[in-house]
């Protein structure tokens, strides 16, 4: 314990800032490499209406992802500040409280699913070309929702407790294995199974990620003190504090999961004929944004445990050097996106077609390029909602967290839709970015202001 909260608390912040993101910046984006290969794999071996499955999935697996990661962002900022005021009761209630509540909440995810899977894909507008391959998917896909959550959990405690190499290896785990068993479940010289043969591997490689984790947290190496024998072991107190702190988190998620079933509504309305190839080319787009995105959550992700430990033990001079740092990598890294996706979007969307489309790939291209317009902006936005969420300001945090899909996003998709048809919506993912990273600037430098009143009493006792 002396040797995590050493590394916490007194080295360089820079330093301490790389050692901790990069494995979750490999480690993320090892996973987001995975789900664009599993999506590789389904087009080249079904075709470009089958990647509609994929995207029809997303919301379900969305509302679990919101789950997940509320309790998990959530759990870590509770167990950091924790760790930091050398609180070892209340680590160890938060870890077995958040475990126990993730299994709850995924059975439950999984039972609505399967009892209402039917109803969901015709809510989607699945059509008739893609609803065969949606179900094929989904059916097997909710089979591993539980592991999928405890993964998640888990992953998020490791990195609290210092261990980030050991975040990154479940990570890397789970995709490397799910990238080697795509091919066999899905094409005809393997298995055959088709869209069904990615969610099997998918479903596999999630176990076996979550059994890595769960053995290394129970060896001595690992600071978190889970009780096997009480699975009742549920302090009300600390599920409270977990899911007030996660619930910005929750609703970000669960707000994509809602705007996923309205994007799909308005391509059905915005287009005429069969709308399945624009779900394909949406479904790419998600893909390849979440490719993107991870590595960047990677940064803030280890930036969370550095501000909450330093929050707790009241070093304010370390936490607003963390906020510098992270918001110039993650600043720097967007920029960087923004001009590979303008000057390669016909090549990403190559990837994708089985026939090489012209149509598929031309109309991707366009609207990707579009959408990622306003990506610089989205920097401040992924640092500002993570540090609030690690210093304990839950409404501060879901204010960021809503801005940009509720406050703007939800109301300017209709106006732009209406006016430019699925350019709009394109053109709606754009100016809500850019607008919600004014918002966030603006609370990045209230933020500023407040530590640097803090630090002054910090810098006259020491």
């Amino acid at each position: 314990m002396n040797e995590n909260s050493d590394l916490l608390g007194n080295t360089n912040i820079r330093k301490l800032l790389i050692k901790l993101s990069i494995p979750a910046i490999v480690g993320m984006g090892v996973n987001a490499l995975y789900n664009l290969v599993d999506t590789i794999f389904v087009a080249q071996g079904a075709g470009e209406i089958a990647i509609g499955a994929l995207a029809y999935a997303f919301p379900v697996q969305m509302i679990l992802y919101a789950v997940g990661l509320m309790i998990g962002i959530g759990g870590a900022s509770v167990f950091s500040r924790a760790y930091g005021r050398g609180d070892t009761e209340t680590m160890k209630h938060t870890i077995n409280t958040s475990l126990r509540v993730g299994i709850v909440l995924a059975l439950l995810v999984s039972l609505f699913g399967y009892l209402f899977l039917d109803e969901m894909l015709v809510f989607f507008r699945a059509s008739d070309s893609n609803i065969g391959f949606a179900k094929d998917y989904l059916s097997v896909i909710l089979i591993g929702l539980v592991p999928l959550t405890l993964s998640m959990v888990l992953n998020n405690f490791a990195r609290a407790e210092g261990r980030a190499n050991l975040a990154m290896f479940g990570f890397i785990m789970g995709a490397g294995l799910n990238i080697i068993l795509d091919p066999i479940f899905i094409y005809d010289w393997g298995l055959g199974l088709g869209v069904k043969g990615a969610a099997i591997a998918t479903v596999i490689s999630q176990f076996s990620s979550f059994t890595f984790l769960f053995f290394n947290s129970l060896s001595k190496k690992s600071i978190l003190e889970i009780n096997l024998i009480n699975p009742f072991l549920i302090n009300l107190k600390v599920l409270k504090d977990v899911v007030v702190i996660g619930l910005p988190t929750f609703v970000r998620n669960s707000l994509g999961s809602i705007l996923s079933i309205i994007i799909f509504i308005l391509i059905d309305e915005s287009v005429s004929g069969d709308p399945a190839i624009y779900i394909s080319i949406y479904g790419v787009m998600n893909r390849l944004i979440n490719f993107l995105f991870l590595p960047s959550f990677g940064v803030v992700q280890g930036l969370a445990p550095i501000v909450g430990f330093n929050y707790g033990a009241k070093k304010f001079k370390r936490i607003r050097e963390t906020i510098n740092d992270a918001t110039l990598f993650v600043f720097v890294y967007f920029t960087i996106a923004l001009i590979l996706i303008q000057v390669f979007a016909p090549q990403m969307f190559m990837i994708f077609s089985k026939d090489h489309s012209e149509f598929f790939i031309s109309t991707g291209a366009r609207g990707f390029r579009i959408l990622s317009l306003g990506f610089m902006f989205v920097s401040f936005q992924v640092v500002m909602g993570s540090v609030y969420q690690a210093m304990g300001y839950p409404i501060k945090a879901l204010l960021v967290s809503l801005s940009r899909q509720f406050l703007f996003f939800l109301p300017l998709v209709f106006i732009f839709t209406n006016l430019y048809g699925l350019d709009g919506l394109w053109i709606t993912f754009a100016v809500a970015d850019v607008l919600a990273g004014i918002l966030s600037i603006i609370l990045f430098v209230s933020n500023q202001r407040y530590l640097n009143r803090m630090i002054e009493p910090e810098l006259l006792t020491t």
